[in-house]
């Protein structure tokens, strides 16, 4: 349809075709790299049909500013994160161990949120990658910690069909002289080579996550979905208005990690984040001023407020 942004990609017409014996699980099919068309899986109805659909391109001067949203809150219970760091064939992720559970709660969100994924999409050049603009804008890479309301469902699953059930926190990247300490971590040579092709991982511990956030923050909120299948729209997205930065060199690295096993001919992770939606009427709230934008984030309410943290973070 002309005008309309590029749809989900299956594979399915393709898979009918060659493919003998039962159907490859549906989640193995998509993807939004290719300009190839699909049909969507039935239960992926809302990723065609949806009105609160993400990503978005969020334009400042419709942001309402919001005295009163509460600055962010992290809870790790005083202990260093620890996971897997995983090649999925479409992104990187991060998986964090069962313990210690990671929560997040303040700003926009009524209930405490359990960390469930930590998502890296990046694209095949700078100042491309992210999902999400800003003023029409996008960054070489955006960060997505992936959390469920723990105080309503008992898992990611249960809380993506219900009401105030997920919250996606953002960051957004770009590429720098310097790097932050966090992705430093993920994104160090002996590490990110772990993961070159689909399906690699390896364990990582003794991280601290707080040190993925700015020092000093505004940030952007929204009601939307899942940018991923099935597209659920019980999402409350955080968009954290300071960008972080990584090497050119970390950069490379990732754009040389396979969506595909070994055996199979290379192609770069990159470029597989969603195509923007529309915002249509939905209200952006915001904890800083739009109409001041020359004004600098100071005080509590624009920190990340750590249990447990020293003095000063």
């Amino acid at each position: 349809m002309r005008g309309a942004p590029r749809a989900l990609v299956l594979w399915a017409a393709l898979g009918a075709a060659a493919h003998i014996g039962p159907a490859p699980d549906p989640q193995d099919w998509w993807s939004y790299k290719d300009n190839l068309q699909g049909n969507f899986v039935p239960a992926w109805s809302l990723c065609a049909v949806g009105k609160r659909q993400s990503p978005v391109d969020v334009e400042l001067k419709r942001v309402l500013y919001d005295p009163f949203l509460p600055p962010l809150r992290l809870s790790t219970g005083g202990e260093k994160l620890r996971g897997t760091l995983y090649n999925t064939g479409r992104h990187v992720s991060f998986l964090p161990a069962p313990r210690p559970v990671v929560n997040v709660s303040g700003g926009p969100l009524l209930y405490s949120h359990r960390l469930s994924e930590l998502r890296l999409l990046f694209g095949a050049r700078d100042g491309a990658g992210s999902e999400h603009q800003i003023n029409h804008q996008g960054f070489s890479a955006e960060v997505q910690l992936i959390h469920f309301n723990q105080e309503l469902y008992g898992n990611l699953s249960a809380a993506s069909r219900g009401p105030n059930g997920l919250a996606i926190l953002s960051l957004f990247v770009n590429v720098a002289g310097s790097s932050n300490s966090f992705l430093s971590r993920l994104l160090n040579r002996d590490t990110i080579t772990r993961i070159s092709y689909k399906n690699d991982a390896y364990f990582l511990q003794d991280l601290s996550l707080e040190l993925l956030f700015p020092e000093s923050f505004g940030f952007i909120t929204y009601q939307g979905s899942l940018s991923t299948p099935p597209c659920s729209e019980t999402v409350t997205w955080i968009l954290i208005d300071r960008p972080l930065n990584i090497t050119s060199l970390q950069m490379h690295s990732l754009r040389l990690l396979s969506q595909n096993p070994p055996s199979q001919i290379f192609q770069s992770l990159s470029g597989n984040g969603r195509p923007l939606q529309p915002l249509a009427h939905r209200a952006l709230r915001g904890n800083r001023d739009p109409r001041h934008p020359e004004r600098r984030c100071r005080g509590p309410n624009y920190r990340l407020h750590v249990d447990g943290a020293p003095q000063g973070r």
